[in-house]
C-alpha cells in the first residue's frame, strides 16, 4: 500500500488592490464571502486540505497586499512558492494593465529556478458585478495576455458567487506539482 504523505504546496496571489484576493482565498477555503472590505496588510495566509490524484496536499495560500508600500515584503514570502496567481478586476483597466509589473516582480523577488516555466495562473475576478455591463476587460484580451506569456491558465472568477473558483484552484494545484521533483526509489 502506498504511503500518505503530505506535500505543502505554497501558492501566492498577487494582483492589486482591491481586486477580490482575500475575498476569492476565503470563498475557495471557507465558502465565504464578505461584502466588507479590508485591506490586507502585509501578508496572510490560509491553508486548505486537497486531494489530487489520490495523494494530499496542503494548500498553503499566500495573500499578499496590494499597495506598492508592502512590495519590499515580496522577497520574503515569495520564496519556496509553487504557483503564483495573478488576480485582477474585469472592471478596472488599471489592475489588468498591472499584470506585467506583479509577475515580474515576482519573477525578481522569488527567483525561481526556472522563470520562464513557473506555473503562474490568471483569474479575472468580479465578472458578477453589474451583470457584466460596467466590464472594461474582455475575456478575448485577458486570453491575448495570457498566450504572450506562454499560454498561462485563465479564469474567469466571481469570489462573491463562487463562480470559477473550485475549477481555478484544481487548475492551481495542478500546476504547482508540474515543478514537483520526481520521487527516487
Amino acid at each position: 500500500m502506498a504511503s500518505r504523505r503530505r506535500t505543502l504546496l505554497k501558492v501566492i496571489i498577487l494582483g492589486d488592490s482591491g481586486v477580490g484576493k482575500t475575498s476569492l482565498m476565503n470563498q475557495y477555503v471557507n465558502k465565504k464571502f464578505s461584502n466588507q472590505y479590508k485591506a490586507t496588510i502585509g501578508a496572510d495566509f490560509l491553508t486548505k486540505e486537497v486531494q489530487y490524484e489520490d495523494r494530499l496536499f496542503t494548500l498553503q495560500i499566500w495573500d499578499t497586499a496590494g499597495q506598492e508600500r508592502f512590495q519590499s515584503l515580496g522577497v520574503a514570502f515569495y520564496r519556496g512558492a509553487d504557483c503564483c496567481v495573478l488576480v485582477y478586476d474585469v472592471n478596472s483597466m488599471k489592475s489588468f494593465d498591472n499584470l506585467n509589473n506583479w509577475r515580474e516582480e515576482f519573477l525578481i523577488q522569488a527567483s525561481p529556478s526556472d522563470p520562464d516555466n513557473f506555473p503562474f495562473v490568471l483569474l479575472g475576478n468580479k465578472v458578477d458585478i453589474d451583470g457584466g455591463n460596467s466590464r472594461v476587460v474582455s475575456e478575448k484580451k485577458a486570453k491575448a495576455w495570457c498566450a504572450s506569456k506562454g499560454n498561462i491558465p485563465y479564469f474567469e472568477t466571481s469570489a462573491k458567487e463562487g463562480t470559477n473558483v473550485e475549477d481555478a484552484f484544481q487548475c492551481i494545484v495542478k500546476d504547482a506539482l508540474k515543478n514537483e521533483p520526481e520521487e527516487e526509489f
